[in-house]
């Protein structure tokens, strides 16, 4: 699937609530829902079940469990190298774990991404310094080849 079309099956979820562990097109996702509903359209079957967690993802144990996962089934990227449909996964204060994800949505000038927020559901938000700066890790949806 192309960026633009994972662009354009992220923002359908648009307005979808704010329900931890949710993936529920309309009635209710988080961040993680958000991207296992563009990676069902996207690829099909999820890579894994999805074990309960917290909404601290371990941070009092200092372990980066989504971020492992997205190495597990996505393909790293220079978090320089933005296109559209890339994964963003971010750490929400300094020395955190990184916990929160998006899906970049436009590049260059005016750069912004899709993610499911607490308290807001499923929104379209600028890339703006300060989610830049919270920015760790930047994945690719895998390929047929990987």
């Amino acid at each position: 699937m192309s960026g633009a079309c994972v662009v354009a099956v992220a923002r359908s979820w648009t307005g979808t609530p704010y329900v931890h562990q949710a993936s529920v097109l309309g009635a209710g996702c988080d961040c993680l829902g958000l991207l296992r509903g563009v990676w069902r359209e996207a690829l099909g079957a999820e890579p894994e079940a999805v074990p309960a967690y917290t909404q601290d993802w371990d941070e009092p144990q200092g372990q980066e469990v989504l971020w492992a996962a997205a190495r597990r089934h996505l393909r790293p990227k220079d978090k320089s190298a933005a296109a559209p449909g890339d994964v963003l996964l971010f750490r929400m204060r300094d020395g955190a774990v990184a916990k929160h994800l998006g899906l970049q949505a436009r590049v260059g000038t005016d750069p912004s991404f899709v993610h499911a927020y607490s308290g807001h559901g499923v929104i379209e938000s600028a890339l703006t310094a300060p989610w830049e700066r919270r920015l760790a890790a930047r994945f690719a949806f895998p390929t047929e080849n990987d």
